[in-house]
């Protein structure tokens, strides 16, 4: 019974109505997709009961028999999708009813091109879930009622995808969800018994328990059901015995993703501890991935029971939250817990072993698949960049799957690795050299690269926002240490002839006096003045310590409202630059100040810093400018 006091007309948020009319139309050419959503949404549900009922057996209200079953009126045009799982509360309908109406939608809508076949693919990263409904149904209507609650505490949803939705309170004797699909008018042929068992053969064969349909007897359905998959887990089979096709609709299951894995690995391990892993590579990278609070991971069972999805990194490192499978253990108890799995050596063993069978995955990728890590990378490599500072144990691992771009190629495609840049090292070079900013053109262009360029040495050119953290923690690499070309010391002395030594001490005893007037117009400013052996074409560089963080990056933490240490920065000069020229010409102190403080200025705007005082050094420019003139 309804209680129409309780009932509820509510609106889509814009950005949702614009997303679910592109949806419905870019995803129309793979409709068949939505019976898979909505079966996979079935199989979670009774997953979910299986776990909360390990410790509440009363949630099974005498009917221990999970299910997924399809129904249809070719009379009335329906499909009916219903599970016998943990379903919903009203709190829960309003917030999971589908990915359509989480956190994303606006940075999704910011990625769209116009392009049709371009935009379908977004999608795919994006997930459909329940919504992809509405590309076969002009009108959906979900009933639910959560397990453990009356009968009187069910929900109704509805909606045609156009006005909004309704939520009301009704009556519903068994837990779970059933969802009505009410055809359009040219889809009304999807509502027949032998195409429907085709989808569920092809795209839910895998789905590890019953999915049902009433049997077919004289064209007509009988009161009988009977099992239309397979309804084994999938995992629990022998590679030889599963095909490709297989194995990459389980992880559209898995994933809730639409789009076919890059790679996987299937594997049974015995010994100390058993269990069965499969893990997958997404082709591309989901909006959340950056999002901390986000679900990522694997999906944990005990002997084929569901137990839990890793929301909190227990069975993977951070730093690989895109892979995507599951891992069934064989000696976990049935009811562990949580607290349980905190420091369990058996878990321990399992997530040890999971972290080298994806990075043997990707290793062997790399080494014979250029081109599709390459495409890997490009959706994966700022997370894996990660993997340094959080994997000590296997950080020369993930070192060698690190790609870069560098001096010896303008692109801003990072494509060297580590053991690339080692094979092209000049005779007596014994550092890795590289390069932080805020972008790849910022990278490329600082003056800190003039000499390197000038003796043909390859720099790397880092320039993503993790790329700070990933050299605080990745010291070196085959026995070789990282230097920033920007910080510390600068040590070229073995790549360099005697001619050069001798010329950078003439130029440093030329230098001297411009070097001390300088720091005396500079003292309250910096650190200290010294004569470059970096710069060629530059008049100066700030340089700053080997352990400090780029000026970028203060500046990003200052925005966020952290706290920096205050430092002075060192100045480096070029005396053979005309500026330095002219401004060892100029006999008026005041005068020789400004200038100096001008090239203090543009030295920190070229490192990505910013200036204390922007209008003072406009003030200055203007002013050394009109004198000139």
């Amino acid at each position: 019974m309804t209680d129409s006091a309780t009932k509820e007309n509510m609106q889509f948020q814009t950005e949702v109505n614009q997303l679910l009319h592109l949806m419905i139309h870019s995803l129309y050419s793979n409709k068949e997709i939505f019976l898979r959503e909505l079966i996979s949404n079935g199989s979670d549900a009774c997953d979910k009961l299986r776990f909360e009922a390990i410790g509440n057996d009363s949630l099974y209200e005498n009917d221990g028999d999970l299910r997924v079953e399809v129904e249809f009126d070719s009379t009335a045009g329906t499909i009916t999708v219903r599970d016998n799982g943990i379903g919903m509360s009203r709190d829960e309908v309003v917030n999971n009813i589908g990915t359509i109406a989480k956190s994303g939608t606006k940075e999704f809508l910011s990625k769209l091109t116009g392009d049709q076949q371009k935009d379908s693919h977004l999608i795919g990263q994006f997930g459909v879930g329940f919504y992809s409904s509405f590309i076969v149904a002009d009108k959906v209507t979900l009933t639910t009622r959560r397990a453990g609650t009356a009968a009187s505490e069910a929900v109704r949803w509805e909606s045609d995808a156009q006005s909004g939705y309704s939520l009301e309170q009704v009556e519903k004797a068994t837990r779970g969800t059933e969802i009505v699909l009410h055809l359009k008018e040219d889809e009304k042929l999807l509502a027949d018994g032998w195409r429907l068992r085709n989808i569920i053969r092809q795209y839910s064969d895998h789905i590890p328990l019953p999915v049902m349909m009433h049997k077919q007897e004289e064209g007509k359905q009988a009161e009988e059901w009977e099992t239309v998959n397979k309804a084994n887990a999938l995992w629990t089979r022998s590679k030889s015995d599963v095909k490709d096709e297989e194995y990459q609709e389980f992880y559209k299951h898995v994933s809730h993703d639409w789009e076919d894995a890059l790679a996987w690995s299937h594997n049974r391990v015995e010994g100390k501890y058993e269990y069965t892993s499969l893990l997958y590579l997404p082709s591309k990278a989901p909006f959340d991935l950056f999002d901390r609070d986000t679900n990522h991971g694997l999906k944990l069972y005990v002997q084929r029971v569901f137990i839990m999805e890793d929301k909190e990194n227990k069975l993977l490192p951070r730093y690989l939250r895109f892979v995507r499978g599951v891992l069934d253990s064989a000696d976990l108890p049935l009811n562990v817990s949580r607290e349980i799995l905190q420091g369990n050596k058996i878990i321990e063993s399992m997530k040890s072993g999971s972290v080298k069978k994806i990075l043997g995955l990707l290793e062997n990728m790399s080494a014979n698949e250029p081109e599709k890590y390459q495409s890997f990378w490009k959706e994966f490599g700022k997370v894996l960049k990660e993997g340094p500072g959080e994997d000590f144990g296997n950080r020369e691992e993930i070192a060698k799957l690190l790609r870069f771009s560098s001096t010896l190629d303008d692109n801003a495609e990072q494509k060297v690795s580590l053991p690339d840049y080692i094979a092209r090292m000049k005779e007596g070079q014994d550092k890795i050299f590289y390069i932080t900013a805020d972008t790849h053109t910022a990278a490329k262009n600082s003056p800190h690269l003039e000499v390197f360029r000038k003796k043909g040495i390859e720099v790397l050119l880092l320039s993503d926002r993790v790329d700070e953290w990933l050299v605080q923690h990745l010291m070196e690499f085959d026995g070789k240490s990282l230097q920033s070309v920007a910080k510390g010391d600068l040590d070229l002395s073995k790549l360099e002839t005697e001619e050069d030594k001798k010329e950078q001490e003439k130029v440093e005893a030329e230098a001297k006096n411009m070097v001390e007037h300088i720091k005396k117009a500079l003292t309250d400013k910096v650190e200290d003045v010294k004569v470059s052996h970096r710069l060629t074409s530059s008049p100066s560089c700030i340089i700053l310590g080997e352990h400090d963080m780029a000026l970028y990056m203060q500046n990003l933490l200052k925005q966020a409202g952290h706290e920096m240490p205050t430092t002075k920065p060192l100045l480096e000069i070029n005396p053979t630059h005309p500026l330095l020229k002219r401004m060892e010409a100029e006999t008026d102190d005041d005068r020789f100040a400004e200038w100096a403080s001008v090239l203090l200025d543009q030295a920190i705007l070229a490192e990505g810093g910013q200036l204390e005082d922007p209008a003072g050094f406009v003030h200055r420019l203007n002013g050394l400018m009109l004198a000139m003139a």
